[in-house]
């Protein structure tokens, strides 16, 4: 293993350990650990996909631009998504706006 993926794995499981010994500390109904393919051609992040999905045994989600797949482990999620090239640039877009607009404000009555 990697020492990202040791690293990962080890903290995952000293979470795990802290939650189960501390009862009083509030723990989410469920959580999904993400793992973004790098960015690349399109048909090459799609490939990558497909790959992982056969690994995991899983089906392919394709929408909103995401090409993704996933598979739960009871409550936890392991999550890939490539974001595909039109879905970025879509996201640039509506993002250079950012700092351009300023709501009026309203006053509270």
């Amino acid at each position: 293993m990697t020492d990202d993926r040791t690293a990962l794995v080890h903290g995952l499981i000293q979470m795990a350990v802290f939650l189960q010994a501390n009862h009083e500390v509030p723990a989410p109904h469920g959580v999904t650990v993400h793992h973004f393919i790098p960015r690349a051609d399109d048909d090459q992040m799609r490939a990558q996909i497909d790959h992982l999905a056969a690994l995991l045994g899983s089906d392919i989600d394709a929408g909103g631009g995401h090409y993704g797949t996933s598979r739960l482990f009871g409550p936890v999620e392991y999550r890939a998504v490539a974001i595909l090239a039109d879905a970025r640039a879509t996201y640039a877009a509506q993002d250079s706006y950012r700092g351009c607009v300023t709501p009026d404000t309203v006053k509270e009555t």
